[in-house]
């Protein structure tokens, strides 16, 4: 049984080439620290009661990332609420971002927010559906 190895060939360019990626790679995680934040949502109905079990959903409208060359961040999370009208979001990037909140027997909301903090707590108040117009 024979095995037979190649030698690889590298030039004094492939070799500063490897160096200098290995360098700038070992250095981007310490350089690319983007800010994070933790968010609560809590959502009450008119009457200043929480409301259970409602979706709350959080996209990134604007936020920037140095990893991906500035091109923009798509990160979505969708939660619901506890039976304190709390829905919390693990660890995410700040920026500006849109809740879109949904519960049987309210009206949907939707709004955008600067997230700029470690840690924010948005308040929600979600309105009753108001009645059915007609024009006719």
């Amino acid at each position: 049984m024979r095995i037979q190895l190649k030698a690889a060939v590298y030039t004094g360019s492939m070799w500063s080439r490897r160096a200098f990626l290995g360098i700038g790679s070992a250095a981007l995680p310490v350089l690319v620290r983007t800010p994070m934040t933790r968010l609560q949502v809590e959502v009450t109905n008119h009457k200043d009661e929480p409301v259970q079990r409602a979706a709350v959903i959080v996209r990134f409208v604007r936020g920037r990332s140095i990893k991906k060359f500035g091109r923009k961040k798509r990160t979505q999370w969708e939660m619901k609420t506890n039976q304190e009208g709390i829905a919390k979001f693990p660890s995410m990037p700040q920026g500006k971002v849109l809740i879109q909140v949904i519960a049987d027997k309210y009206q949907t909301f939707g709004g955008q927010f600067d997230v700029n903090e470690e840690e924010k707590t948005i308040q929600i108040k979600l309105n009753p559906p108001q009645p059915q117009y007609s024009a006719h």
